[in-house]
C-alpha cells in the first residue's frame, strides 16, 4: 500500500509527469501548486490541490497535513520570486529566521527545506525514487553529434561547474574554445546563455553544461533543461548542450531533442568525472 503523496509543484510538464504516474497506479496525491509557477493548465479541477505563494509555507503544511500526505517530492522549475511573492507567512518568517538565508546558497536553503518538511512528519522523496526513466542517460539522445572541440569544451566546463557546485553557486557553465564565456548565478540558465551570447568569440559555438553539485540532495532541485533551454542556446550561438547523465532532468525530452536536431544543436547526457579524467589523461 502506497503512502499518499504531496506533489510541490514548481512549472514545467514534469509535475504532470508525476501526477499521470500517480492516476495510472491508483497512488492517493495532493498537489501544492507555487503561484506564478506551476501551470495553470495542469492543475484543474480534476486534481486534488491548493495554490500557495512561495511566502506561504504554513499554508502549505497545514494543508499538507489536512490530507494525511505522508511523502513528498518537490519537481518543477521556480522562478526568483518577486518581493511580493517572499512576504512571509509567520511559518515562513520563521523558518527564514532559524536558517538565516543571507548565509545560504540555494543548495543550503532547499537542505534546510527537506529538514523543515521531514521535522513535520513527512518524508521527502526524489522524482528518481518514483520515475527513474525520467533522468537523463548517458550518450547522446538526438542525430547531432558533438565535434572534438565541443568534447574539449564539455570537459573544460565540467571542471568548472563542479568547482562552482561545491562552492554552492550554480549548476551551469558555458564555454567556447577553452574559454569561459559565464558561469551560472542568480539570474538562471536562461539568462546565463542569453548572457554568453554576446562574448561568443569567431569560430566553433561554445557548449552548456549542467551538471548536479558535488554535495547536493538528490531529492531536489535537480539540473534540468527543455525546449526554451535548446532555444536559447541556438539563440546564443551554441553547438549544444550535456547534462549530467542519472542526475538531470529534460522537461519534454523528446520535443526537446527534436527541437534541438531541427536547430542542429546536440543533447547529450555526460559523467562529469569521466569527463575530466580524459582531460587528466
Amino acid at each position: 500500500m502506497h503512502k499518499k503523496l504531496g506533489i510541490i509543484a514548481g512549472g514545467g510538464a514534469i509535475p504532470q509527469d508525476l501526477i499521470n504516474f500517480c492516476k495510472e497506479n491508483k497512488r492517493d496525491y495532493f498537489v501544492i501548486a507555487i503561484e506564478g509557477n506551476a501551470d495553470k493548465a495542469l492543475i484543474d479541477d480534476s486534481i486534488p490541490h491548493a495554490w500557495i505563494r512561495i511566502g506561504q509555507a504554513g499554508t502549505g503544511f497545514k494543508k499538507l497535513a489536512e490530507e494525511k500526505v505522508e511523502e513528498v517530492i518537490m519537481i518543477g522549475t521556480i522562478k526568483r520570486p518577486t518581493l511580493k511573492d517572499l512576504v512571509p507567512d509567520m511559518r515562513t518568517a520563521a523558518f527564514f529566521a532559524k536558517v538565516g538565508m543571507k548565509s545560504l546558497g540555494d543548495d543550503g536553503i532547499l537542505r534546510a527545506l527537506v529538514k523543515e518538511i521531514e521535522g513535520e512528519g513527512m518524508t521527502v522523496r526524489g522524482i528518481h525514487e518514483v520515475l527513474p526513466e525520467l533522468l537523463i542517460k548517458k550518450g547522446v539522445l538526438g542525430k547531432v553529434k558533438p565535434s572534438k572541440q565541443a568534447k574539449e569544451d564539455i570537459r573544460r566546463a565540467a571542471e568548472v561547474a563542479t568547482e562552482l557546485g561545491r562552492l554552492d553557486v550554480g549548476q551551469a557553465v558555458v564555454v567556447q574554445q577553452g574559454l569561459v564565456l559565464g558561469v551560472e548565478g542568480i539570474e538562471g540558465t536562461g539568462e546565463l546563455v542569453r548572457r554568453c551570447g554576446d562574448y561568443k568569440r569567431k569560430g566553433e559555438g561554445g557548449v552548456l553544461v549542467k551538471i548536479r553539485k558535488p554535495q547536493q540532495d538528490m531529492r531536489v532541485d535537480l539540473p534540468t533543461i527543455g525546449d526554451k533551454t535548446v532555444q536559447a542556446a541556438y539563440e546564443a550561438g551554441l553547438s549544444g548542450i550535456a547534462l549530467h547523465a542519472g542526475n538531470g532532468l529534460i522537461v519534454n525530452e523528446k520535443e526537446t531533442v527534436k527541437l534541438a536536431d531541427k536547430l542542429g544543436l546536440f543533447v547529450m547526457g555526460i559523467d562529469p568525472a569521466e569527463f575530466i579524467r580524459q582531460r587528466e589523461k
